[in-house]
C-alpha cells in the first residue's frame, strides 16, 4: 500500500493506493471524544486517470472541514449518542419511560447503527417516512402478529398484519428526542453541527378534544354517585378540571371552606407499582374558586370521612381528600383512578378516560362564555391561555356563535314598516302582500308550517344552521333566533352540540 504527499514539506493528510488500485483519502480529525483515540476522516476515490487529481481535491476539501470544525469528531453511532443523552436528562421518570419507549422502538432499530457524523437529510427523510408507513417497520412484507412471542395455539388474537402510521405527536416527540440529543453532542464536540436540524417541519396534529356531551356527563355523575367516595371525586374532576394526578394529591387543608378556593399544589407521579408527590405540570401553584354546591358537597363529604375515620367533625389538614385509609393517609394512585373511570364509561356503554372531564369542564366554561385567560388558569396551563385557545379553538368559535345569537335575540325589532333584504333596509310591501318583518320571522314561519302540515313530524331534526343560512341568506345569528323563536313556543328541543329536533 504506498502513500502519496509532496516532497521536501510536510502535509497535512495522506492519500494511500490500495491493492485495488482505488486511493484512500485519510485526514487526521483529532482525538474521538467518546474513545479517547485518534480520529480520521477518510474517503475512498475508484481508480481511473484523474484519481489522482480527485483524491487531492478530497483531501482538500476534507481539511477544510476540519479547519472550519464542520467535521465529525468521532466515529459514534446515533445509539450510543441517545444512551448518553437520556443518562443526562433531568426530566420528570414519566417522562423519560415515554423517552426511552420511543428510543426503544423506533429511533434505535433504524438509525441506532448509523455514525452520528453520517446523518443527513436523506437519511431523515427515509427514517420518518418509514414511521409514516408502518409503525412497526415492516417494510411491506406481509407476516402475522401473534398474541405472544412464546409457543401458543394461534386464535383470533393472532391476526395479520396491518400497516398503521405512527401519529404525528409521536412524530413530534421522537424529533424532540433526537434534536435533543443532537444539541447536546454539539456541546460536547462529537459533532460541528446538529444534523438533526434537518428534518422537514412535521405538522403539528390538530387537537381534538371529546368531552362528554351534557347527558353523557349526567349519567356519569348519577353513575359515580352510587359510590360516595367516587362520586365526590368525579364531581371535583368535572368541576374543576384538574389533572389526575393532582385530583389524587388534594389533602383537606387545600381546602378553603369560607372562601370556596382549592389550592393546587402538587401532584401525584406513576411509574408502575411506585409513587411519589411531585410538583404539578408546569411547576405553577393555582388557587380554584368552587360554587356553592361543590363546597357544600366537600363540606359534606368532609363529615363523612371524619365520622368513618373516628376523627369527630373533621379531618387533619394533612390527610388525603381521596384515600383508601379511613385516616386519608395514603393516596390514591392515578392509574387506579383512570381505570376505574374507564371500567364506569364501559359499563355505560362508552369508551372514554377520565382526562376528558377536564375537556369536559374547559368547554362547559367556554361555552358559558368566560373568558380564555381565566379558563386557562383554572386548568393550569402555561402561556397565558395560548394552550387553551390552541386545544379547545372549535369551542371558542361555538361560544363566539351563541354570543351572536343572543345579541340578535335581545335586539328590538324592526319598525313595522321597514324590512332587511339582502342586508339593505327596505320599505316593507303593501300590505295584502306583507310576509314577516325579520328574516328570522320567515324562517320560523316557514318551520311552524311544515311542523303544523306533519312534513317535520315529532322527534324529526330541523335543518342545521348552516343548511338555512344557505336556503335564506342569512346569517348564523339570524338562523340561530329563529330556532330560539320555536324553541321558546315549545315547538321544537335545543341540545348542546345536537341538531335541533321537533318536540313530541
Amino acid at each position: 500500500m504506498a502513500k502519496t504527499g509532496t516532497a521536501g514539506r510536510r502535509q497535512r493528510g495522506e492519500i494511500e493506493t490500495l491493492p485495488s488500485g482505488s486511493l484512500r483519502v485519510r485526514v487526521y480529525a483529532g482525538i474521538d471524544p467518546l474513545t479517547g483515540k485518534r480520529h480520521h476522516l477518510t474517503e475512498i476515490v475508484p481508480p481511473g486517470a484523474r484519481a489522482a487529481k480527485a483524491a487531492e481535491k478530497a483531501r482538500t476539501r476534507l481539511l477544510a472541514e476540519v479547519d472550519e470544525q464542520r467535521n465529525p469528531r468521532t466515529r459514534a453511532t446515533v445509539g450510543q449518542m441517545l444512551d448518553r443523552h437520556l443518562e443526562m436528562l433531568n426530566v420528570e421518570p414519566t417522562t423519560l419511560d415515554s423517552y426511552e419507549v420511543f428510543v426503544r422502538n423506533h429511533i434505535k432499530p433504524l438509525l441506532g447503527h448509523v455514525q452520528v457524523g453520517r446523518i443527513d437529510g436523506q437519511i431523515l427523510d427515509s427514517f420518518y417516512k418509514q414511521l409514516r408507513r408502518c409503525r412497526t417497520h415492516c417494510k411491506g412484507k406481509a407476516f402475522v402478529e401473534h398474541r405472544t412471542d412464546a409457543e401458543h395455539e394461534c386464535d383470533k388474537r393472532c391476526k395479520p398484519h396491518v400497516c398503521r402510521p405512527l401519529a404525528a405527536g409521536s412524530l413530534l416527540k421522537i424529533h424532540a428526542i433526537l434534536n435533543g440529543a443532537g444539541k447536546r453532542a454539539v456541546r460536547w464536540g462529537w459533532v460541528g453541527r446538529n444534523p438533526f436540524e434537518q428534518t422537514e417541519p412535521i405538522p403539528v396534529p390538530h387537537p381534538d378534544p371529546q368531552p362528554p356531551t351534557a347527558a353523557q356527563a349526567a349519567a356519569i355523575a348519577d353513575e359515580a354517585w352510587r359510590d360516595l367516595d367516587w362520586g365526590m371525586m368525579v364531581w371535583l374532576a368535572m368541576t374543576t378540571g384538574v389533572r389526575r394526578g393532582e385530583l389524587c394529591a388534594l389533602r383537606w387543608d387545600r381546602v378553603d371552606f369560607e372562601a370556596a378556593v382549592l389550592s393546587i399544589r402538587s401532584s401525584i407521579g406513576q411509574r408502575g407499582a411506585r409513587t411519589w408527590e411531585k410538583d404539578t405540570k408546569t411547576h405553577q401553584q393555582r388557587r380554584i374558586s368552587l360554587d356553592a354546591q361543590t363546597i357544600g358537597l366537600l363540606a359534606a363529604y368532609q363529615r363523612h370521612c371524619a365520622l368513618r375515620a373516628g376523627f369527630g367533625t373533621s379531618m387533619p389538614g394533612a390527610a388525603r381528600i381521596f384515600s383508601l385509609m379511613p385516616d386519608g393517609s395514603t393516596w390514591i394512585k392515578p392509574d387506579t383512578a383512570s381505570q376505574r373511570y374507564e371500567r364506569m364509561c364501559a359499563r355505560l356503554g362508552w369508551d372514554m378516560h377520565i382526562h376528558q372531564l377536564r375537556h369536559y369542564s374547559a368547554t362547559e366554561l367556554i361555552a358559558a362564555g368566560v373568558d380564555v385567560r381565566t379558563v386557562a388558569g383554572r386548568l393550569g396551563h402555561a402561556g397565558g391561555g395560548v394552550t387553551t385557545l390552541r386545544v379547545y379553538s372549535a369551542f371558542v368559535a361555538e361560544a363566539d356563535q351563541r354570543a351572536a345569537g343572543s345579541l340578535a335575540s335581545r335586539m328590538p325589532a324592526l319598525p313595522v314598516r321597514l324590512t332587511v333584504v339582502g342586508g339593505s333596509p327596505m320599505h316593507a310591501p303593501p300590505e295584502e302582500d306583507k310576509e314577516p318583518a325579520n328574516p328570522y320571522q320567515r324562517i320560523a314561519a316557514d318551520l311552524r308550517g311544515a311542523i303544523a302540515s306533519g312534513a317535520l313530524v315529532a322527534g324529526a331534526q330541523l335543518p342545521t344552521i348552516e343548511e338555512l343560512t344557505d336556503r335564506y341568506g342569512v346569517s348564523h345569528g339570524t338562523a340561530q333566533r329563529a330556532i330560539a323563536d320555536l324553541q321558546a313556543d315549545g315547538l321544537v328541543i335545543v341540545s348542546r352540540g345536537r341538531r335541533a329536533k321537533v318536540a313530541g
